[in-house]
């Protein structure tokens, strides 16, 4: 989401117009539901995607059409058998779809948009849609209702996981635009970083933490919200509050720095807290814990080995196996650590021997 509306305000910051084809709502099987969008600008340049074959490419199409004309409008599609076989299904399938025509005068709503992406917290984009033409505003907690006037009664169903369309008069479309929570990152190796780039493909906000200067370096982190460079002593005290919203990701250098950023982060309501190391390092590392004074249930917050069990071992395997499992988190479809299997197949929750 922030890539494509980064690309939208380059293109209005530019003078050029742009059209933003967003998945509205959808029945039956279709590749991308409600909340799907693609950025088409101009010269056929794109951004995004509803989904891919012959719908997206009717969708450039017409968008670059409207493009042309500078007009928003609906479009209504339905997935014809070739359509259906090239998407592996069976059960036909109908999207709608809003082309949403933006001039470099729409720049301003952006603002917000972009500032809100940036901030690591919960707010949803609204879109209200008349023959006239459309108005953007966002919500969050903080800030609550910018941009729009929209009565409680219709604005509390707008705000949920997913794409919510209100045909009421005027027309409402609510979705989310980013979820709360930040990915905290420790240890920048090989790993972290290519888990740092598939995170912020899937959307989450990642800050990068380590101790070696040279370690933490835009070059190696471009899509990183944040890169702090401080001991691992005392890390968790160089950051913002950890959140019921927030995921601590522990892949330092070393067996002892895992552990002190381990201890930093069992005192903290993190949604999740994940350790990577073989069954060796795992077990050591609850022995010790136990030592320190941690109880069983507080260790047994932790994944560790990190990841679910596809049964990679490079870098790149490694930071899929972890991104998934954070998903699944943020989905609310992950076990409790001491239920979950780590990669090693064996049980979660720091209690590998």
């Amino acid at each position: 989401m922030k890539e494509l509306f980064t690309a939208l305000a380059r293109e209005l910051e530019a003078g050029r117009g742009a059209v933003l084809c967003s998945i509205v709502s959808s029945h039956g099987s279709t590749p991308r539901g409600a909340g799907a969008k693609l950025l088409v600008c101009a010269g056929g340049k794109t951004t995004g995607t509803i989904g891919g074959g012959g719908v997206e490419y009717r969708a450039i199409q017409l968008a670059g059409e409207l493009l042309a004309e500078g007009r928003s409008q609906w479009g209504h599609y339905s997935l014809t058998a070739g359509e259906l076989a090239e998407a592996g299904m069976i059960c036909g399938g109908e999207m709608r779809v809003y082309f949403q025509h933006f001039s470099p005068s729409d720049r301003p709503p952006l603002d917000g948009v972009l500032e809100l992406l940036e901030g690591g917290r919960a707010a949803w984009l609204l879109t209200e849609i008349q023959d006239t033409g459309w108005r953007m505003g966002t919500y969050d907690q903080k800030n609550g209702l910018r941009g729009l006037d929209i009565p409680p009664a219709r604005l509390t169903p707008l705000l949920g996981s997913r794409g919510v369309l209100d045909e009421g008069a005027p027309l409402l479309y609510g979705e989310p635009l980013c979820r709360a929570g930040t990915v905290y990152l420790f240890g920048a190796g090989h790993v972290a970083r290519a888990l740092a780039h598939i995170l912020a493909l899937a959307g989450f906000r990642v800050v990068v933490c380590d101790q070696r200067p040279q370690a933490v370096s835009q070059a190696w982190f471009p899509e990183a919200a944040g890169l702090v460079c401080t001991p691992f002593q005392d890390a968790l005290a160089q950051l913002p509050p950890v959140t019921a919203e927030d995921y601590v990701v522990i892949m330092t250098p070393g067996h002892e720095w895992d552990y002190e950023i381990l201890a930093q982060a069992l005192g903290t309501p993190a949604k999740y807290i994940g350790c990577i190391g073989s069954r060796k390092k795992v077990a050591a590392t609850r022995d010790r814990l136990l030592a320190a004074g941690f109880r069983e249930a507080e260790i047994g917050r932790v994944y560790a080995p990190i990841g679910l069990p596809i049964g990679g071992e490079s870098p790149a395997e490694i930071a899929v196996s972890v991104a998934a499992q954070l998903i699944a988190c943020r989905s609310g479809r992950l076990e409790a650590a001491g239920q979950a299997g780590g990669r090693s197949g064996e049980r979660s929750g720091l209690c590998c021997k």
